[in-house]
């Protein structure tokens, strides 16, 4: 077991990772906030889904996951149409024009990565990688579990299959 000592540098670390996602956000175009970006990256790995299902994987208040999904709305990126097990509820699918922009921010994200740890092996980028993952998994990371209604659908096919 890590002594307190560790806790408190992976603290001070973890604070820090605030600048990284700063730089990170400056590549995006600037009508897409990250948020809005990780709205489209989850209706694209996760498939259509009701708002409830998309605030619970940002782990946010479903009030801010709505200015997500009226922001990603307003742009043409999502569809949204009547949930036919409830009238009420809204099902959300990324479109065509949301997964050009998807790739667009995905090709800028890879590329200011790529530049920012240019010195880095790809045994470190893997090791960061697993580690990463294993932190979220840990803090109980609700996009690592399968969606019941999606088990045999999102997680089987590609991006090309959808």
């Amino acid at each position: 077991m890590a002594t307190q000592r560790h806790y408190e540098e992976l603290a001070r670390q973890l604070s820090a990772i605030g600048t990284v996602k700063r730089g990170l956000g400056r590549v995006l175009p600037t009508d897409c906030p990250s948020g809005a970006a990780i709205v489209l990256m989850l209706l694209d790995r996760y498939g259509e889904m009701r708002m409830s299902k998309l605030a619970e994987l940002l782990d946010i208040d479903m009030s801010v996951t709505s200015r997500h999904v009226a922001h990603v709305a307003d742009r043409g990126w999502v569809d949204r149409k009547p949930d036919p097990l409830d009238r009420r509820s809204r099902l959300l699918s990324i479109n065509a024009s949301g997964r050009t922009l998807l790739g667009q921010v995905s090709e800028r994200y890879t590329d200011a990565l790529a530049s920012c740890l240019s010195d880095w092996s790809d045994e470190d980028v893997d090791h960061l990688n697993e580690l990463l993952d294993r932190l979220r998994t840990s803090f109980g990371d609700t996009r690592s579990r399968t969606l019941p209604h999606q088990a045999e659908t999102s997680f089987t096919r590609t991006p090309s299959q959808r």
